[in-house]
């Protein structure tokens, strides 16, 4: 299981409509993309949750490499950076993935596009956390496992996950919930759309 997140920070008087349009007109793109978990089409408005910025922001589980190569190279992340500039696009590591009692939920599908996958996911925390030096990385991993499972066992969750950047040693934990008072710390984004081919096929538990 691989993650990736790009964030476009954008000016602190931006039409966030305009992030919401185009999510609409796009998003269903990748419904069916092979090799693609999911992605969560996430944005944060200036103000709301505590927000310091205007900010759109996806969050992706890969499955495959070859489906995330295909989507960076093949042409579909391209039409982002025409539009917005190419952004720095962070990757991680999978470390533990599990899917939360509100996974197979029923959501209103008032208002999604055609092809659009009906998700009860509406709003995703990302909590982000260093490594320090000289910590023992099997105690770190094994907390972070656990702090999966417990975020996945709450109740509005729909799935958790941790990764892990090796190259910052840095820890993120991301979750998805169906409820704007979801019970996980960290930054607080909407979630706009989901993109969800292969969800169940995403592994469960811990990733070694």
């Amino acid at each position: 299981m691989h993650a990736m997140q790009y964030e476009l920070t954008l000016p602190a008087d931006y039409d966030m409509g305009v992030v919401r349009a185009r999510v609409e007109r796009v998003g269903h793109l990748l419904d069916d993309w092979e090799g693609l978990g999911f992605k969560t089409y996430l944005m944060r408005e200036r103000g709301v949750h505590g927000s310091p910025v205007n900010q759109y922001a996806p969050f992706y589980l890969w499955n495959t490499t070859e489906g995330m190569n295909t989507f960076l190279w093949g042409g579909a992340f391209q039409g982002l950076s025409d539009d917005f500039g190419r952004p720095t696009v962070r990757q991680w590591t999978g470390v533990a993935y599990e899917q939360g009692g509100a996974a197979n939920s029923t959501a209103d599908p008032a208002g999604a596009t055609a092809g659009a996958v009906v998700s009860p996911a509406r709003w995703a925390v990302r909590r982000r956390q260093s490594v320090p030096d000289g910590v023992e990385l099997a105690r770190v991993m094994a907390d972070a496992v656990g702090e999966t499972g417990r975020l996945a066992g709450e109740d509005g969750a729909v799935c958790a996950a941790a990764v892990v950047d090796t190259a910052r040693w840095e820890l993120v934990h991301f979750s998805l919930w169906t409820h704007e008072s979801p019970k996980a710390d960290g930054e607080v984004f909407e979630v706009l759309h989901v993109s969800a081919p292969g969800r169940e096929r995403l592994p469960r538990g811990r990733q070694w």
